[in-house]
């Protein structure tokens, strides 16, 4: 048992099962964790140019909750704000990372880094900005902070 405030991933293995299983619709609900969708979409972003992750992640998401019972509505399922700000996030962890290194050492960097907790879009986000249906929605600015910069 682990007290990390996360669970890491054991090998590249995992990483590409969640990413693939995300695609393919065939992800067990179980394993779509917070880390999950922050692995999933960091293997997207840098292993997989195919996939143009700005314009083709809320229906990814969206699709998969549905194939597994969920809805995307104003109170469940996908939200646009919260992905596009991890989705900033990630890329901005990967200009600093060392291209050489694999796939699970830079997930497991990125569930250890601050971008990694749950919270970190409350560094730009008041809480009813960033729960409301609006953002949920679209994607909207932060509030409290300027995102960073790529």
């Amino acid at each position: 048992m682990t007290d990390l405030p996360y669970r890491p991933f054991a090998d590249d293995a995992a990483i590409h099962r969640i990413g693939e299983g995300l695609l393919a619709c065939t992800l067990p609900r179980a394993d779509w964790t917070h880390e999950g969708h922050l692995a999933a979409t960091l293997w997207l972003i840098r292993d997989r140019p195919d996939v143009a992750v700005d314009a083709e992640i809320a229906g990814i998401i969206s699709r998969y909750n549905e194939s597994v019972g969920g809805v995307n509505d104003d109170m469940n399922g996908y939200h646009d704000t919260i992905t596009h700000v991890f989705v900033t996030g990630i890329r901005c962890h990967l200009m600093v990372r060392d291209t050489s290194e694999t796939l699970v050492e830079s997930v497991n960097a990125l569930l250890a880094s601050p971008i990694g907790r749950r919270d970190w879009p409350l560094r730009f986000y008041s809480r009813d900005r960033l729960f409301s249906v609006a953002a949920r929605r679209k994607f909207l600015p932060p509030d409290l902070a300027p995102l960073p910069t790529l």
